[in-house]
This record gives structure tokens, sequence and C-alpha cells, in this order.
């Protein structure tokens, strides 16, 4: 299958471009170096068409999580056409900021006021900023991936590890202010004693507790339940990250099947299908030191964000998207592991069934895990070791997905036994986390 015209131009982009794109997540060398399409013509349900023509099946992460109905969903795109043509920005507000600010504390009652960005970075720097204000204290406890600000890589500040088990490894701090070193403190998922530690050692300086609610794995009671409990005794404002999770196993955040209640909650991706939207939604006497700090920004306010939330929103809603989802996931892990048992492969299969990751259990992993997105590429997949379910995925989608799995299985298991699977790749190995290109 020709893909040069978009390898061609992501070799011109990393001329010009520095890191070649906008997002680590999208980087070809991420999936299949010198040969991965790079750039779309267009996409629609989950469907691709590179720039080459060819089609393809997005059985990857559809827009890194984003597109939660599919991409260019009817519903949504009419919704914000409509917007744009009555004007996506003027000197005045827009009304469905505030229609949308109903919704989502209708959504999780323990919730009265809430703030927008336009991206999940940013939407958790300012939900730490207004945690900071309101408690009066500056250090953070956090759990999980948080995006690119200061805040969050000022942990690597004292060790450029600190951040390597949470998502991406080798975020290096260059051009955080080393004045942030120990600001920041990172803890384990489901580790109580770990938190606990952290807690001990910085109690009297720590102002604001961040937690992914879930992303591979459910929480531990006790975990929840001390975290929440801890952040009450001592006036930490506790914040659970909704960006990757919401949305996704429920209707509003993955916190509300845990009887867990923060002080504050964000959201991004799934919550606008595509669209640049996110939220931060928190207790009234949180939210408002929110006054007390200037948090301000032009493009926070354009109609185009809030409206495809409120479309996508309802649409979930209407059409019991969060079931599909869990429904089509659990489908692709069954068949993970089938078609790994039928090849005698060992194989890892983890996270929620929205969010389904698996892992070859050997001793060069990326070796085999770039050979298999190779070989779904040439079978018509955007394929890696991940899969993000969407509403567009639908039965002849999975089906069809399954069957080139257990026949890329089948080629991966024969050249394990054959003893060089590297040799079988037609380009260098993929990255698995933060590196510098060249």
């Amino acid at each position: 299958m020709d893909c040069n015209t978009g390898v061609n131009l992501y070799k011109k982009a990393k001329k010009i471009i520095p890191g070649g794109t906008q997002l680590l997540s999208k980087r070809p060398e991420m999936f299949l170096p010198d040969q991965w399409p790079s750039y779309y013509e267009r996409a629609k349900g989950c469907e691709v068409w590179d720039l080459d023509g060819n089609r393809f099946i997005d059985m990857t992460t559809m827009g890194v999580g984003a597109c939660i109905l599919g991409f260019a969903d009817e519903d949504v795109n009419r919704d914000v056409k409509e917007a744009i043509d009555k004007g996506s920005m003027a000197t005045l507000n827009v009304p469905q900021e505030v229609e949308l600010a109903e919704v989502l504390c209708e959504m999780h009652p323990w919730a009265q006021m809430v703030r927008y960005t336009r991206t999940g970075g940013e939407a958790m720097a300012v939900s730490v900023r207004i945690g900071r204000a309101k408690s009066q204290r500056d250090k953070v406890l956090f759990c999980g991936y948080h995006g690119w600000h200061d805040w969050y890589l000022a942990a690597n500040l004292a060790d450029e590890k600190s951040l390597d088990g949470h998502l991406l490894s080798g975020l290096a701090p260059s051009g955080v202010p080393r004045a942030l070193k120990g600001t920041s403190y990172p803890f384990k998922y489901n580790d109580t004693e770990g938190f606990l530690k952290l807690i001990k050692e910085h109690k009297e300086d720590v102002g604001v507790v961040v937690l992914e609610s879930l992303r591979d794995k459910y929480p531990d009671k006790e975990f929840i339940q001390t975290v929440r409990q801890i952040t009450r005794d001592l006036g930490i404002v506790l914040i659970c990250d909704e960006i990757t999770a919401g949305f996704r196993l429920s209707l509003g955040g993955a916190h509300l099947l845990f009887d867990l209640e923060p002080d504050i909650a964000v959201f991004g991706k799934a919550i606008s299908n595509g669209y640049p939207m996110a939220a931060i939604i928190g207790k009234a006497e949180v939210m408002e030191a929110a006054q007390d700090s200037f948090i301000s920004s032009t493009y926070w306010t354009d109609r185009v964000g809030p409206t495809a939330a409120l479309s996508t929103i309802k649409k979930m809603r209407d059409k019991k998207v969060s079931q599909h989802l869990v429904d089509t996931g659990e489908k692709i892990q069954i068949g993970w592991k089938e078609a790994a048992a039928n090849n005698k492969l060992a194989l890892d299969v983890s996270g929620i069934y929205p969010l389904s990751h698996f892992n070859f259990n050997y001793k060069e992993p990326l070796v085999l895990k770039t050979l298999f997105t190779q070989i779904m590429l040439e079978k018509g997949f955007l394929a890696s070791t991940a899969f993000y379910a969407s509403y567009a995925h639908k039965e002849d989608h999975v089906d069809e997905y399954l069957k080139s799995v257990d026949e890329s299985f089948s080629f991966i298991a024969q050249a394990i036994k054959g003893g060089n699977p590297e040799k079988h790749l037609k380009g260098t190995v993929c990255h698995s986390g933060f590196k510098r290109l060249t």
C-alpha cells in the first residue's frame, strides 16, 4: 500500500515543525517509522482516507480518544455548522456556555459551578490553579497522566523518571523553572500506602491532590476512600481528571460509578467529539477561588466548543453510547485473547473495555508491536496495541478487524519461532515514549 505522500510530507514537517507534530501521540514514530501515512485527507465514522487515497479502518485511538461518536458525526456537525453561521465569536458571550454548565451540574449533583477552556492540558492547569488558590498551599500530589504544563512536569525536575509510570516515559522538564522543584510529587494508582507516605512527608504544604478516576484498571475501594477522607480532613482540594475516562463507562465522569465525590472534575476529549472543548466543574466554595486568580482567555468564549459538547452529550444520552463502547471493547479484548491462544502467543490484555490495550509478553515487545502495526496497515487498518472504542465501530468493523488480527498474530508467532522478528520490518522500531527527533 503506497503511503508515500504522507511519509514525504512528514519528512518536510520535521524540518519546519519542532517535534514534527503538535501531539506526541500522533507522531508516526509512535506507530510505524517511515511507513505510517501520517496525514489524512478526510475521515468519516471510523474510516480514514490518507493523502494517497488509501482507505483505512481506524482501530487505534479515534483521534486520541476525542471522537467518541466517530469522525465527522453528522448530528454534531450539523449543530456546529449552525453555530458557525450564527457567528462563533463576538463581543458578547454565547448562551450555550450557560446551558452546558447546567447540563454538567445536573449530571454531577455534587458540583455547582463550571469554567471552560478548549484543551485538556490547560483545563488541568486551570484546575490546579483554582485548587492552590482555594487551599493557599503550593504542593501537588498526583496520580496518572495530566498533560504538558509546568505544574506536572515539575515532578521530573528532581528525578527525570518520576513520571515514567504515568503513561508516557522520558518527559524531559527542560524549560520548566528549577524553582518549581519539590512542588509536585507522583504516587501510584491504588497504592494507598504510598499516598499516605507522601501525605506524611508533605502534609503541611499539600494543597491539591490530582487523581485520574481510572485509566487501565478499576480503583480499590480502600484507596478511593482513603484519598477522599484524607483530603477532606486536611483541607486539600481533590481533583478528578476525567479527560480520558469521562463519558466512556457512563454519561459523565467515571468517578460517579465509584461513589467518589471530588472537589473538582475536569473533562475534555470525548465531551465534544473532536471539537476543541474542555470543562472544569466543581463545588461552589472551591470554584469561587477562580475569582481570586487571573484565569481568562479569548478563545474560551467561542460558540463552537459548547455547542459541540451539548450536541455530543445529547447523542450519547439518546443512543446509550457508553454501553456500546463497553460492549465493543469487551468483544475486542476477548478477540485478542482468542487470537493469541490460537497462535500460542504470550499476550497481556489490560484496560477498561472502552480503552483497551495489549502488550506482547516477550523480550523485545516494541519490535513485535511495530511488526503488528506494519502487517495491519497492509491489511487496511490503522492499528497498534491500543483500541479506543467509538459509537462508529460496528459489528462488521470489529469482525473484519479480529479476522486480520488472527492472521497477523499467526505471522508474528512464526516470526518469533524463526528467531529474528526484526528482519521482517520494513523500517525502524517504533518509539515507546518521548524522544527528541533528529
